[in-house]
């Protein structure tokens, strides 16, 4: 079994286990349910640099434990007084120690959208997104049928969140209906074996529609690798462990604006 099937076996047993403690209607009865989105791909069309999603990870399948000295809110305050663009918060806790609460507890002070990052697999999880406090989600194309992708970005939508659609590989561009499906991440890391390679991005990106909106995740940790998806016209980068494994957050941040904004 790869590690994609394993976790996504797993995620069935928390969703079964989600349902039995709560309802789609408890979580429309949620403080942050009836908030208003902080919306990403509006403010991403006007920006004509790349822009950053900065995450917050502990641990990964790949490489264990990331951050050992690990406070989300500390991570986040540092995003925001960065002025990122967004903030990715992993919520899986078997696989990447996260954590739901994490995303609630930061919704109570972002400034910035945030973005759920977990293996949706059901329209449960999409409305308990909603009820912590996001502002979009991540749906899994290698993990998801093509009804479910349409099914699920369409319920996002009612509900006031928006879809980030990642794929890694070009079979899943078949499940994309991109009247809907706008903003498509392209995951450098294979999430059948973990291993990372930059050229994924370069060679889905020219088979998408030009106006989609492209987002290159993984692998990305130096000066060069943006550059190199600067010229390629990528909108915007997901990066984490290279954050994560900082000493000095602020001094890195700074830095990636730097590498992110210049023109050359």
């Amino acid at each position: 079994m790869n590690i994609l099937y394993e976790i996504l076996a797993t995620k069935e047993d928390e969703v079964n286990s989600l349902k039995q403690k709560y309802s789609i209607s408890s979580f429309e009865s949620m403080e942050f349910f009836s908030k208003d989105n902080l919306g990403f791909i509006k403010n991403l069309k006007m920006i004509s640099h790349i822009s950053i999603i900065a995450e917050i990870k502990k641990a990964s399948p790949s490489k264990g434990l990331i951050r050992k000295d690990f406070n989300h809110l500390h991570i986040a305050e540092a995003y925001m007084r960065h002025n990122v663009n967004a903030i990715s918060v992993l919520t899986d806790e078997k696989y990447f120690a996260g954590n739901i609460e994490y995303l609630k507890q930061i919704a109570l002070i972002k400034n910035l959208p945030l973005l759920r990052k977990d293996f949706i697999i059901d329209e449960f999880q999409i409305f308990e997104s909603k009820a912590y406090g996001a502002d979009l989600i991540l749906l899994i194309a290698e993990a998801l049928t093509k009804t479910q992708v349409k099914d699920f970005t369409q319920i996002a939508s009612e509900i006031g969140l928006e879809v980030l659609l990642e794929i890694h590989s070009e079979d899943e561009i078949s499940k994309i209906d991109f009247e809907i499906n706008t903003l498509i991440g392209i995951n450098n890391r294979d999430l059948k074996t973990f291993e990372v390679n930059l050229d994924t991005t370069i060679n889905l990106k020219k088979l998408l529609p030009a106006d989609v909106l492209v987002i290159s995740e993984s692998g990305i940790n130096n000066r060069e690798a943006i550059q190199l998806l600067k010229s390629d016209k990528v909108n915007s980068i997901l990066i984490g462990e290279h954050l994560m494994r900082s000493d000095n957050l602020d001094y890195e941040l700074k830095l990636l604006k730097e590498w992110c904004t210049s023109e050359s």
